[in-house]
């Protein structure tokens, strides 16, 4: 399989690339500075690219089987386009080719979360911690869902950096407090041939 890798010079595109490889995919990892990905490989491609720039898209995706995006722009709290405007981009640019997007659990729906989190804990990572990530997060899911494509987003909790634990949990509302990001690489690779979350948004961690 070839997966194109959007924002593959961050921490969990990097991630993603090198778990790809190592299960034997070609990978074209897209990124604003590709010498910023550290992975070498000769079933890896590098090409520069921003999803702002819609022109830098073109054909970046002729060859993928799927689409991971990794975008990510950490706690913004700016309002911002990164998530919606880049993955119109990605869309137009790969017609029919599945794509795989990073989310955040404060951006699901509130219903979806306990009344204790829906009334203090979501809000306050809303107000002082990412709220402009997570509206632009909602507007991406809003489009994927608009759109034609097969898609699924997975709603990460908190993310830590330690050694992977093989294992995470999937359920379309909020299970649990945390995720490796080794272990959300894994899920995001994973989900291309989980046919039955297409089209779907999932809630994601160990």
């Amino acid at each position: 399989m070839h997966i194109a890798v959007v924002g593959a010079a961050g921490q969990s595109g990097g991630l993603v690339v090198v778990e790809a490889l190592e299960r034997g995919h070609e990978v074209t990892a897209l990124a604003r500075r590709p010498d910023a990905v550290t992975a070498r490989h000769e079933r890896l491609t590098m090409r520069a690219a921003d999803v702002l720039d819609a022109g830098s898209l073109t054909g970046a995706f002729d060859r993928a089987d799927a689409v991971i995006s990794t975008l990510g722009i950490g706690t913004a709290k700016e309002p911002t386009e990164v998530y919606s405007k880049g993955i119109a981009n990605v869309l137009a640019a790969a017609p029919g080719v599945p794509v795989i997007v990073i989310s955040a659990s404060p951006a699901g729906p509130p219903a979806d979360h306990s009344p204790l989190a829906r009334w203090m804990l979501v809000p306050i990572l809303w107000r002082f911690v990412a709220g402009a990530s997570y509206a632009d997060m909602r507007r991406m899911e809003a489009m994927l869902a608009d759109s034609d494509a097969d898609w699924v987003s997975l709603r990460p909790p908190f993310l830590i950096d330690k050694p992977a634990k093989g294992r995470y949990r999937l359920d379309p509302k909020p299970n649990g407090r945390s995720l490796r990001y080794v272990d959300l690489a894994g899920a995001l690779i994973d989900v291309i041939d989980r046919r039955d979350l297409y089209r779907s948004a999932q809630y994601i961690s160990n």
